[in-house]
């Protein structure tokens, strides 16, 4: 009740030097005030009797502070309550927050606030705030990214499968069901996820697939799929099925095969017959486009 009491001195104008300096380090002082001035240029509706907040301010300066007055205590409860909603309103929307989204067969490339670039995949998304970005270089993934970051700070990728942090470097990040992989195509690049915690140097690779992890080495300079090619190294059919969905914007049905085994090879992005050749013939595996948006594969019958 304390800080209530000042809280109200302080909207008065009542404060002593003594209770200015404790006010103003309080956590929510800046907060306060930020609220006070944005309040300023708060217009009442038609409906209301009071034609400001300036008018508000001034009727609750010049009402009489006798202890009998009860109805004062909840009016001070409403006061308090509309602070807090300001508050809310005002950092909610002040809250400057950047997304950028692929679909399905698409890719862009985004400049952000310190001049690195990030190249989204297809059904892929990063989230930012611009506001804050000078002094944290962070953002959210979900999909896949390719990522060529300037020096400075540490710059975060954040994803729900682990956070990769660097300062300057090159690295693509997938963050997909049941598939978190990270890429160092230039510099060193840290990846926490769980309990398992590396530094990768140029050609590492750290993969968590179906709850399992591995690291291999890559020998590209850069991810082949911002070139409009899938490649895959060891790694379940149905993830290739997936990735093609994805380029394509399809429905892929499989019937009579074992999509577990693994898949070594590529795909194009640029024509689907091609790239159905190229990822069912090593499997020995059919296919037929049934329809524009739905192609069928199937397992040898021989």
């Amino acid at each position: 009740m304390i800080e209530d009491g000042l809280l109200r001195k302080w909207l008065n104008d009542e404060l002593t030097d003594a209770e200015k300096l404790a006010f103003s380090e309080r956590e929510d002082y800046a907060l306060n005030q930020d609220i006070i001035e944005k309040a300023k240029y708060f217009k009442a509706s038609e409906f209301s009797k009071m034609d400001d907040f300036q008018t508000f301010r001034d009727i609750y300066k010049t009402k009489p502070k006798a202890k009998s007055i009860n109805w004062i205590r909840p009016l001070l409860r409403i006061a308090a309550l509309l602070v807090a909603s300001l508050g809310v309103y005002f950092t909610f929307f002040s809250n400057n927050l950047i997304e950028e989204r692929t679909l399905a067969s698409e890719q862009t490339t985004i400049n952000l606030p310190d001049l690195s670039q990030v190249t989204l995949n297809a059904n892929s998304e990063i989230t930012y705030d611009v506001d804050s970005w000078n002094s944290k270089r962070r953002l959210n993934l979900k999909g896949e990214a390719y990522f060529r970051v300037a020096k400075g700070k540490t710059f975060a990728v954040i994803t729900e499968y682990g956070i990769v942090s660097v300062v300057g470097t090159k690295f693509n990040v997938k963050a997909r069901d049941n598939y978190f992989e990270v890429e160092c195509y230039e510099g060193i690049v840290k990846v926490t996820s769980d309990t398992i915690m590396r530094h990768l140097l140029e050609g590492d690779t750290f993969r968590i697939l179906n709850n399992e992890f591995s690291e291999v080495e890559i020998f590209d300079p850069a991810p082949e799929w911002i070139n409009k090619r899938s490649r895959f190294r060891a790694i379940p059919f149905e993830e290739v099925i997936y990735e093609l969905e994805r380029q394509y914007n399809i429905k892929v049905v499989v019937r009579g095969a074992d999509t577990g085994r693994l898949f070594t090879g590529g795909f194009t992005h640029t024509n689907l017959e091609n790239a159905l050749s190229a990822i069912t013939q090593p499997m020995n595996l059919t296919f037929e486009i049934s329809s524009p948006n739905q192609v069928l594969i199937h397992g040898n019958t021989d």
